[in-house]
């Protein structure tokens, strides 16, 4: 299983599949159609039931026939098909077995490297094989693990039909990364009783809590004139542009962030004296305090233009929201999910995520779908690395899940 595992994963993320928040097509990047249509022809060679792709949608999804008599739950695994925003093209993956815990060389020439003392999370994977980028790109174990892991798991279960378990569904989605893949996942066709996102991090990680979240892109008109003659006349829209960033808590950022604690994120800034634009991200575990921060930037807007004469605007659009507040009606698929981590001694780590998962709007939709680790770290960027030996524990989880939710219906 566990070469069948590092194969498949090294060849999936090979193919470029980083979406693009500028487009307007589904899947937003031609790379992930071609890359979906490559995972239906494997699930056919692999004789998966019901596969297909959905043009409509850009989901990929499939079926795993039940080997039990027994009435039980149909449960589904998802994992999403794009990488994040980050350079995706030519991925080189390096393979470092019986990792010694010493600092990794990703690029000599570069002199790009994995420290242990900047990235302490590498003390965990002494003696693992490490599979990291070359320091150039992302490496796309976020969510390419996490497919790579459904599909051993599920294959492996078709190859033994001796191991009892129900009708399971899998799907491989666009666009996750851009917050859009979710949003035309057809819940009623998919036909599962719960389901599981396949898209966290390290070992044990089993969330049911995640942001929730909302775009904010601030448009600022301004007045140019000749500097030496500006006095009275000049409106710098830089000017409203610094005004509002310094209005907003300077340590309600990320990088002063933690636990269930919410921020405004600064993600891009551009502009002349004419004209300016800030784009954030807004996040909050909070129902009421992800309210109260969309007022206060409403109110930050209204009080520049009363300084200024309505020359700022802002649009805010909700992404996704806490899931939480719908798993909580039915602890079920979280149960399951803990019972059979316990099984395989694995200690379920159950903490918010801090970002969020196309279960977050899945699971609005009516489909619960908690989040379970898929073994990377460090994601969406040129320091990400996967332990051989996590992704092989991730998908005896999902193996154990299937038989689980025979066990526990």
């Amino acid at each position: 299983m566990k070469q069948e595992l590092l194969n498949r994963f090294l060849s999936y993320v090979k193919e470029d599949t980083r979406s693009d928040e500028s487009s307007h097509s589904i899947p937003s990047t031609p790379s992930q159609v071609e890359f979906a249509k490559k995972l239906v022809g494997e699930l056919q060679n692999l004789h998966f039931s019901d596969v297909s792709y959905n043009a409509d949608n850009g989901f990929v999804t499939a079926t795993v026939l039940p080997t039990t008599k027994k009435k039980v739950p149909t449960i589904g695994f998802i994992s999403h098909m794009d990488t994040a925003d980050f350079e995706s093209r030519n991925i080189k993956p390096q393979i470092h077995k019986n990792y010694d815990g010493k600092t990794i060389i990703l690029n000599e020439e570069d002199n790009i490297v994995l420290d242990p003392s900047e990235f302490v999370n590498l003390s965990n994977y002494v003696g693992d094989t490490l599979i990291t980028t070359d320091g150039k790109t992302l490496l796309g174990a976020d969510d390419k693990a996490g497919i790579a892991e459904i599909i051993t798991a599920m294959s492996y279960l078709i190859d033994h039909p001796e191991i009892e378990h129900g009708l399971i569904r899998i799907a491989f989605g666009p666009d996750e990364e851009i917050g859009r893949g979710a949003d035309h996942f057809d819940v009623e066709s998919f036909a599962s009783d719960y389901a599981y996102t396949v898209d966290g991090g390290p070992v044990g990680e089993l969330q049911y809590e995640c942001f929730n979240a909302c775009s904010a892109v601030i448009k600022i008109k301004g007045k140019n004139v000749h500097p030496g003659t500006a006095k009275g006349k000049m409106v710098n829209a830089l000017e409203i542009a610094r005004q509002f960033q310094n209005a907003l808590p300077s340590l309600d950022v990320p990088e002063k962030t933690s636990d269930r604690e919410g921020f405004y994120h600064l993600v891009s800034v551009e502009g002349t004296v004419e004209e300016a634009k800030l784009v954030y991200i807004v996040r909050d575990h909070s129902a009421s305090l992800f309210e109260y921060r969309k007022d206060y930037l409403i109110k930050v807007t209204e009080d520049l233009n009363s300084v200024f004469g309505d020359r700022v605007t802002l649009e805010l659009a909700d992404q996704y929201y806490n899931m939480i507040d719908k798993i909580k009606e039915d602890m079920l698929p979280v149960e399951i999910a803990r019972k059979a981590m316990e099984k395989l001694s694995i200690e379920p780590i159950i903490e918010p995520i801090r970002g969020g998962t196309d279960g977050s709007k899945i699971s609005f939709m009516g489909l619960l779908t908690p989040n379970l680790f898929a073994g990377g770290e460090n994601f969406h960027g040129r320091y990400e690395f996967v332990s051989l030996e996590a992704m092989e524990k991730a998908t005896k989880l999902l193996i154990q899940i299937a038989q689980e939710a025979v066990v526990s219906d």
